[in-house]
């Protein structure tokens, strides 16, 4: 077997989302003769913790920590949250908070964490994949983003012991959606891209988990145009196997899982929604994850919020069974290049889905090959699925094309390119 090494910073028990596609992947290689091994932080303190995704890994799999120096624990003292307090993602970049400790916050976390608050890392990880790539014969290295720094580690490792370096964007890097309505000044901004570029242009492929994603990328720098590839984030067929919906007479429910964020806020859906229950119709909201404190005002404004359970977070195996038991699947795609990861698990479930967005064509397309719902602006009130469900079929076989074993064939034909 030849061996790979990957650098990821989410790993079980962190719950991050993120996580799930490294995972999997990994989780596969074996079966096309490739050994992984992986490299991550010892902590994180962020995320909500899942132990359920531990059986995931193999007890055959070399899983190296290290130290890591986070600022958030400095970050919550500084806006009067205890050691103890669980961060909340959608809170930390929320603009409803005027508050001057969470706008300094804001600021400190845009212009001099270059390129993230994550980099603290760097030090810790080249120390040990040093250890690593001295004792080992390693056939490439692959590390996953965001956090975007781990990107720099497989660049200097990649310089230094002259080995392939494949750099994994679930998220896009300089430009990201998180940033939107922030400013960055423009030293931050030159060193970020310029950090980016070095990165790009050392890969030996740039695998983006979006079409859009890409196509983006090639137009930024065209020597990515013929080394870069898209492996879709994709979901795991394995959750879905003999798992059934859990019927519920009393009342249809709208779920949305994952974090949602005050840009993400579809107040004429909300008005439809509360509209319909006025006309006698048994609607819930029901929220996985964080909600932003601007959409939690809008639905406590519109009277919705008596009609709602934000349930928090929930195991990876839990947050799927709500999906299964839902009626229909929200989703806010809000920039063009954003697939959210969840779309895939939503789309194998073949409950309805609907989607915001103010333009993302890849989401529209998905959703309409699988015939799983609608594709609306912001400014939509999604009637014709919230209204017309029955006219929506998803296409079972085609969700099931994405199959995150399927994915795991497409990186090891990369592996043997080199």
């Amino acid at each position: 077997m030849k061996n790979i090494l990957f650098f990821t910073y989410f790993w079980p028990p962190s719950g991050k989302a993120s996580l799930h596609w490294p995972l999997k992947i990994i989780k596969y290689l074996p079966e096309f003769d490739f050994n992984p091994i992986v490299v991550t932080v010892d902590e994180e303190t962020f995320t909500q913790k899942d132990e359920s995704l531990l059986k995931e890994i193999s007890p055959n799999l070399k899983v190296i920590k290290t130290k890591v120096f986070e600022p958030f624990s400095l970050y919550k003292k500084f806006i009067g949250k205890s050691k103890d307090d669980q961060l909340i993602a959608s809170e930390t970049i929320s603009k409803a908070n005027r508050s001057l400790a969470h706008r300094i916050s804001i600021w400190i976390r845009m212009n001099l964490f270059v390129p993230d608050a994550r980099v603290g890392w760097y030090p810790f990880a080249m120390s040990e994949a040093k250890k690593i790539l001295r004792s080992n014969n390693i056939h490439a290295i692959v590390t996953i983003g965001p956090p975007h720094s781990t990107h720099l580690i497989g660049l200097r490792l990649s310089k230094l012991f002259k080995i392939p370096h494949i750099p994994i964007l679930i998220d896009p890097w300089v430009d990201i959606i998180y940033y939107k309505d922030f400013k960055r000044n423009a030293f931050t901004l030159k060193l970020d891209k310029y950090l980016e570029e070095k990165v790009f242009d050392n890969s030996f492929r740039t695998v983006f988990v979006t079409e859009s994603t890409r196509e983006d990328y090639n137009k930024k720098y065209s020597f990515l145009k013929n080394k870069s590839e898209v492996l879709y984030w994709g979901y795991d067929e394995e959750y879905f196997l003999n798992r059934k919906k859990e019927l519920n007479k009393d009342y249809e429910i709208i779920l949305h899982a994952g974090n949602l964020f005050d840009y993400q806020n579809p107040i004429n859906f909300w008005k439809k929604v509360k509209s319909e229950i006025e006309k006698g119709r048994k609607l819930k909201l029901r929220f996985i994850g964080t909600v932003s404190p601007a959409i939690i005002n809008t639905l406590t404004s519109i009277g919705l919020i008596e009609h709602s359970e934000i349930l928090g977070f929930l195991s990876y195996e839990d947050a799927v069974q709500e999906m299964m038991n839902a009626d229909f699947l929200l989703v806010c795609p809000t920039e063009r290049r954003h697939l959210p990861g969840k779309l895939f698990e939503y789309m194998r479930t073949g409950n309805k889905i609907i989607a915001f967005g103010d333009e993302n064509e890849e989401v529209k397309k998905l959703i309409e090959k699988s015939n799983s719902g609608g594709f609306f602006r912001y400014e939509s009130d999604a009637e014709s699925v919230l209204c017309g469900s029955s006219i929506f079929q998803t296409d079972i076989n085609f969700a099931k094309t994405f199959d995150r074993k399927a994915v795991a064939k497409g990186l090891v034909s990369l592996f043997n390119e080199i």
